[in-house]
């Protein structure tokens, strides 16, 4: 059923911990783990919630041993597989996993798997996890003994209670199930009880009455021992699913991960954003202003790409029709289905965007609103037609001369494609977040319009007015 975050802040009000204990014991915890934390992310929005984190988008062992060797508690891999064929994700997970084990080999690391996906329960799950521990378990004497699904993203409205995964929308926490997302041609599911999810998705491999749920009364209560307990009764890789809707949440669960891990148990962890910001000891940090991304200034406006055609991000998109410097372009993706149709659509949206951005305009390219499908599609035929959508909208911004201010790219496959295929970004370092739960990278010496900010904002994020807010500020319009 659907309900309110008050409603259950106000069940848990007389049990919520003193967040400075919990943090001294987090940090404790933190201060005595030797192991790499790795972060596998299925598309470039995993670093909503970090800042100042490298992020590599490709996993040669030299990169990974670049990764190995810095300061950091973490860092990430992009990996996009979200917009891969299942046949591809697995040979790449099974690739990445090997030279992450040679890299820490190479390095004298150990490592913690993280594999970060979708906090609305989109992604190839299990396929992803059961690959990394195909490997892991192969080359090396690790076993692991459970895998944590945790979907908590307190930046997006992403909260779960009583097992059940929620997305809140107008202030409402409607089931995960009953949201767009679960319709999701590609990664569609029926199940909001994350226990009944693991068993839908394993196709009854993993029951849910032998879910190992750790409940939101546990954690407020800091009953650490209790869940260090339930943790150590995982085995075979049982599945462990956490609640929370706080980061005080998070952050006790850390605590007992840590200490069961000090037992010399194993886990692979499935989660979204937020927890690899506690679980990385990555202090918040203001929202970043104009001043801080925007060093020097181009006659041109900024560059943005939206190939997102959720309901919210169409909402949003409309919104930001209200700002006249910023001039619409509509690429039109049936031009996919025709490979010469395509060439002309992508010259002429580049010229377009190029004219725009000379007279000093911010240029917005759009896809269509609405998926392009055709009769006897299969969920792969869908995903194949929508990352030859984003390799086009790339090709658009290769062709492109003219510097822009900024680069605002809406979507994760399109957000990942303009990063790797079209500005050729090979490591980023993750700034902060212009608005909660979307960041910024600064690109490194190699690629594209270098020095110039990219904003990647998730298809699923935010409210109507927060992509025109984030332009007005990044226009100087608004502070």
């Amino acid at each position: 059923k659907q309900m309110r975050l008050e409603e259950v802040n106000n069940r848990l009000i007389q049990e919520k911990p003193n967040e400075d204990a919990v943090d001294q014991l987090l940090n404790e915890e933190q201060r005595q783990n030797r192991k790499k934390i790795v972060v596998l992310d299925d598309d470039p929005t995993g670093t909503q919630t970090v800042h100042d984190i490298s992020v590599y988008t490709d996993w040669s062992v030299k990169s990974l041993k670049q990764g190995f060797a810095e300061s950091n508690s973490l860092f990430y891999i992009l990996t996009n597989s979200r917009a891969l064929t299942e046949n591809q994700t697995a040979k790449l997970h099974l690739e990445l996993t090997d030279h992450l084990i040679d890299a820490a080999k190479e390095t004298g690391k150990g490592f913690i798997p993280v594999s970060r996906s979708d906090s609305t329960l989109r992604g190839h799950y299990p396929l992803e996890t059961e690959r990394i521990r195909q490997v892991i378990e192969t080359r090396t004497p690790t076993i692991l003994d459970g895998e944590v699904l945790f979907p908590f993203f307190r930046e997006g409205g992403r909260y779960t209670v009583d097992n059940i995964h929620y997305v809140e929308e107008n202030g409402a926490l409607i089931p995960a199930a009953e949201t767009e997302y679960a319709k999701d041609k590609t990664f569609g599911y029926k199940s909001s009880n994350l226990c009944d999810y693991i068993q839908e998705k394993t196709h009854g491999k993993y029951l849910a009455k032998d879910t190992i749920p750790v409940s939101l009364e546990s954690l407020r209560r800091l009953e650490i021992g209790k869940i260090i307990s339930e943790l150590c009764s995982a085995h075979d890789f049982a599945k462990i699913i956490v609640n929370a809707i706080d980061y005080i949440d998070v952050k006790v669960f850390c605590i007992a991960l840590f200490r069961a891990m000090a037992t010399g148990r194993n886990y692979l962890i499935r989660c979204a954003a937020s927890f690899v910001r506690a679980f990385g000891g990555i202090r918040p940090r203001p929202l970043l202003t104009k001043e801080e991304l925007i060093k020097v200034d181009h006659p041109t406006g900024g560059l943005i790409i939206i190939g997102s055609y959720t309901g919210k991000t169409t909402k949003q998109m409309e919104r930001l029709k209200t700002i006249d410097r910023v001039h619409f372009i509509e690429f039109n993706t049936n031009c996919v289905l025709e490979p010469f149709t395509l060439e002309k659509e992508i010259a002429r949206t580049a010229d377009q965007t190029e004219e725009a951005l000379k007279e000093g305009r911010t240029a917005a390219i759009f896809t269509n609103r609405q998926a392009l499908s055709i009769a006897g599609d299969t969920r792969e035929d869908i995903l194949v037609r929508s990352v030859k959508i984003s390799e086009a909208l790339c090709d658009v911004v290769k062709k492109l001369r003219t510097t822009p201010n900024f680069i605002l790219a809406k979507g994760g496959i399109t957000s990942s494609d303009i990063a790797v295929k079209a500005l050729g970004i090979k490591r980023a370092k993750v700034l902060g977040q212009i608005s909660p739960g979307i960041p910024v990278w600064e690109t490194d010496s190699g690629s594209m319009f270098r020095g110039v900010p990219y904003i990647i904002f998730p298809g699923n994020v935010g409210k109507t007015d927060t992509l025109s807010d984030i332009v007005r500020i990044l226009l100087g319009e608004k502070q």
